[in-house]
């Protein structure tokens, strides 16, 4: 199995995870303050694996551009966050999580335009299957 994919998989796998135990944590709490505590433990957590598995150095490499473009990121991520967790704590996590990966639609039609990769045939089929699924789920 080639590294991307059991990379994406276990993604799959931890990203699946999270919106449960989520869910399970939001009991009693709001969605934003549920967030706000979740993203401290992410913080410290990918701080701590970025010092045990970075090089001293690697710091020295980043540009003025990965910082824009992390930054834009780091944005975008924040927004889907708050979104997210507020759909969290009122709605069912299958529906959520379901409409959420539509995001799959907006991430190539983006990286057709932006980045120039290619729309198979393969992803066609892939990205119709999963607005067939969100229009499953959205008719109840």
């Amino acid at each position: 199995m080639k590294s991307w994919l059991l990379h994406a998989l276990l993604a799959m796998v931890f990203a699946g995870m999270t919106s449960v135990v989520a869910k399970m944590g939001l009991t009693g709490i709001s969605g934003e303050l549920g967030l706000a505590v979740r993203t401290v433990f992410v913080f410290v957590l990918i701080t701590a694996f970025a010092l045990v598995v970075l090089p001293k150095d690697a710091f020295g490499t980043l540009s003025g551009h990965n910082l824009l473009w992390l930054g834009v990121s780091a944005v975008t991520t924040s927004l889907s966050w708050i979104f997210y967790y507020k759909a969290l704590k009122v709605g069912e996590v299958a529906n959520i999580a379901l409409v959420d990966k539509g995001s799959i639609l907006v991430a190539i039609m983006l990286a057709a335009v932006i980045l120039k990769e290619p729309i198979t045939s393969r992803i066609l089929l892939g990205g119709g299957l999963i607005v067939a699924g969100l229009l499953v789920i959205a008719r109840k």
